[in-house]
């Protein structure tokens, strides 16, 4: 009788330069949410212009995402390196501008830098699972969502005993250049003929595996970016309840992605993307039909850990899914293509709230939700079948 699969969290040799790489990114977008209001203040920006931003940003980052494969091979074992030193750079420039022109180009400098380093930690951390044999991406994106809630609240803390806003910037800053120094990332020389689908077949891989990302990352935006409005404006909910619509999502996000780790040993990864897609259809259904905050709460809680897998879970199949020598170009179209929700989202969301109703929009995330589970997930299974790769 074979025995069970143990269930370990023992370190891999390849994976401690990306582990750092997926704090080290968490610290610097935990620390901007949480001194938004400072900032904002700072420069002097309207509500339009500081959105300007949010938009330019997201672009820089889609776009540098294109280059990863030129940095990567341009820098080699110390690329990782050179994205989080780029991060804490940017950061440090964007506390010190007094202005909106010099703001924005430090967080484009920034947004940059972070789109450049997500392709490169996903791909180093890929390329172990190829080699292991193992699913190891969702407890290296928990170490993103537990890292970016103890960072946030840290910071929080921080401004609440009287520290500025460039002063817990600039100590990030320093501690993202003194990290980078151990950043060294070699890549894994362990291609795997088993595990590399045909020429022909990885443009569909890539634009479903695409589709999937973006329908998480479209779901995780409008969790963190409207629950809390939701809460306060149509439960009439206070600052505390709606502030924990967020809250919620973030923790079991990083909960449900280290349950994600344990599931991997037993369950194909499309069956797992397709739960999870389920259940967080499921808990923004719940959300949006909630008539109190706490039932509200309990929808996001849900939501959070459905939607957890469906990123980290897509972007290893794909990842082990391609050749070790286009893993990275792959990966930075696949983020491309996702990424995408960042820049749609906003303004579906919106739209549906400004002629509907704030509820009526998280019907839109269920829907998109199910639609990944029930159309796209099955055309991806068909993409992998023909290889040796587990779907």
């Amino acid at each position: 009788m074979p025995s069970a699969p143990m269930l370990s969290f023992r370190p891999f040799s390849g994976t401690r330069a990306p582990a750092l790489a997926f704090l080290a990114m968490s610290a610097v977008w935990a620390a901007f949410a949480a001194t938004v209001p400072v900032l904002k203040a700072q420069i002097g920006a309207s509500d339009a212009q500081f959105g300007a931003i949010f938009m330019v940003a997201s672009s820089g980052a889609i776009a540098a995402m294109w280059l990863a494969p030129m940095v990567d091979r341009w820098l080699g074992d110390w690329s990782l390196a050179a994205c989080t030193t780029g991060m804490g750079l940017g950061f440090a420039a964007a506390v010190l501008a007094d202005g909106v022109i010099g703001f924005g180009a430090a967080m484009l400098a920034v947004a940059a830098a972070s789109g450049i380093c997500d392709i490169l930690m996903n791909s180093r951390v890929s390329e172990v699972e190829a080699r292991e044999k193992r699913q190891l991406m969702s407890l290296h994106h928990a170490l993103y969502s537990f890292g970016y809630a103890g960072v946030a609240l840290s910071a929080g803390a921080a401004r609440e005993a009287g520290l500025s806003a460039q002063a817990i910037f600039l100590a990030i800053a320093l501690g993202l250049c003194l990290l980078a120094l151990t950043m060294r990332a070699p890549h894994v020389h362990a291609p795997d003929p088993g595990a590399v689908l045909p020429q022909r077949r990885r443009g569909g891989l890539i634009w479903l595996g695409g589709a999937v990302v973006l329908a998480g990352l479209f779901a995780e935006s409008s969790g963190e970016g409207w629950s809390a409005l939701l809460i306060e404006r149509e439960l009439g909910g206070d600052a505390a309840q709606a502030a924990l619509g967020p809250a919620l999502l973030g923790l079991t996000m990083g909960i449900g992605r280290l349950f994600g780790h344990v599931l991997g040993r037993f369950f194909p990864d499309t069956v797992l993307i397709a739960l999870a897609c389920t259940g967080a259809a499921a808990g923004a259904t719940l959300a949006s039909l909630a008539a109190t905050p706490g039932a509200a709460h309990v929808g996001f809680a849900l939501m959070g850990l459905g939607v957890s897998l469906v990123v980290p879970l897509a972007m290893g199949l794909v990842g082990r899914s391609v050749s070790p020598v286009t893993r990275v170009a792959a990966l930075a179209q696949v983020s491309a293509i996702g990424y995408g929700a960042f820049l749609v989202g906003p303004a579906i969301l919106g739209g549906v709230a400004e002629v509907v109703s704030l509820s009526a929009s998280f019907l839109v995330v269920a829907a998109v939700l199910l639609a990944n589970a029930l159309i796209i997930v099955p055309l991806l299974v068909r993409q992998v079948r023909s290889g040796k790769v587990e779907a």
